[in-house]
């Protein structure tokens, strides 16, 4: 079985050497191995769970939220109904975040339309800002 260190871990799963190591001092990585200096060291399982980690991050969930998640991982199939709820409540959280998003997109697309025509003299320029005389 292939044994990282924590450099490269960081390697394989983006995170920084401080991150990786916040993570490991707040108990998110349960069953951290040391060698024989005392360094942290892990293996495959490790590697996956940290990606995971990762991803949760990325999914908006706290450091909080990510232990609540690890311990009910840690008790088992049990669990997955409480997972799944919990998987679903950031998903819907996403899709609103990314709703909103491309409904900011749109006005930017707008924006710049009106401005092309603007500047193509196909419109006169309006502003909510200043009076604009025609």
């Amino acid at each position: 079985m292939r044994v990282y260190t924590m450099m490269q871990v960081c390697e394989e799963t983006g995170m920084t050497y401080q991150g990786l190591k916040y993570y490991c001092n707040e108990g998110l990585i349960p069953n951290v191995k040391r060698d024989g200096n005392n360094r942290r060291v892990f293996d495959e399982r490790d590697v996956k769970w940290i990606q995971d980690l990762v991803c949760l991050k990325k999914c908006g969930m706290s450091i909080q939220e990510m232990k609540e998640y690890l311990a009910l991982c840690l008790q088992g199939a049990d669990t997955i109904p409480q997972r799944k709820e919990m998987l679903a409540q950031k998903q819907e959280s996403l899709r609103a975040s990314i709703r909103a998003l491309e409904e900011s997109v749109a006005y930017i697309d707008w924006k710049q339309g009106f401005y092309d025509e603007v500047l193509a003299g196909k419109r006169p320029y309006v502003s909510n800002l200043i009076r604009v005389e025609a």
